[in-house]
């Protein structure tokens, strides 16, 4: 079995966590026998585009903004993090496992439908869209870069966030979908067992074990 390093940490700052998953994937792309890295986490408000996001997409003015904002390398459109929202950030050598980004973005889904399913909710796909719905609100967003085949960025869970940070966007670029949390389905939802979940069900998704770092 693959060992990974777990690092769950509380609420990070997302240019500090963007830093930090760089510097892991770097290490990595120069030592192949490096353990490969789970981070969860959550993020201050803020908003980060893809790559080629479009900022038509954006319901304010970019260059007079109030709010936090990134672009960085991952793949997808304008997406929003708050306290909530659960994060993970896997930073892993897909050398080990299958050499496929569409076969890794579907093992991300399933690492969230099966967390769903624990609290007995049933997350769901949609055909020619990344991400996990449940009753067709998006509660799941994913997007990821691969260099060398080492993974960075990851799949955001809102767990119970406060969703009026959506209303800014239009999140994932996708205007016909909205926006939803577990919290919607289950009132009184606890963020530390869904967090939990995620660090079991990550485990069994992908057949590694978690070595759990002290360092955040």
């Amino acid at each position: 079995m693959r060992q990974c390093l777990l690092y769950n940490c509380e609420i990070v700052d997302y240019q500090a966590a963007w830093i930090w998953q760089r510097s892991l994937q770097q290490d990595r792309m120069a030592d192949s026998k490096l353990n490969d890295a789970l981070i969860i986490l959550e993020h201050p408000p803020v908003y980060t585009l893809g790559t080629g996001s479009s900022l038509e997409f954006l319901k304010f003015d970019h260059e007079q903004t109030e709010y936090e904002l990134y672009r960085v390398e991952r793949g997808g459109e304008v997406t929003y993090h708050c306290p909530g929202q659960i994060i993970a950030y896997p930073i892993l050598n897909l050398s080990y496992y299958q050499q496929d980004l569409h076969w890794y973005l579907r093992q991300l889904e399933e690492v969230v439908i099966k967390v769903l399913a624990l609290s007995n909710l049933t997350g769901e796909r949609i055909d020619g869209l990344t991400g996990v719905w449940l009753e067709g609100r998006k509660v799941a967003a994913i997007g990821i870069k691969v260099s060398k085949w080492i993974t960075m960025h990851g799949f955001a869970l809102n767990v119970c966030p406060d969703l009026s940070g959506f209303d800014r966007i239009v999140p994932c670029g996708i205007v016909d979908r909205s926006v939803g949390s577990m919290a919607e389905f289950i009132p009184d939802i606890n963020p530390e067992l869904v967090r939990q979940h995620i660090i079991q069900v990550f485990s069994e998704v992908f057949e590694v074990g978690l070595l759990e770092s002290v360092s955040c």
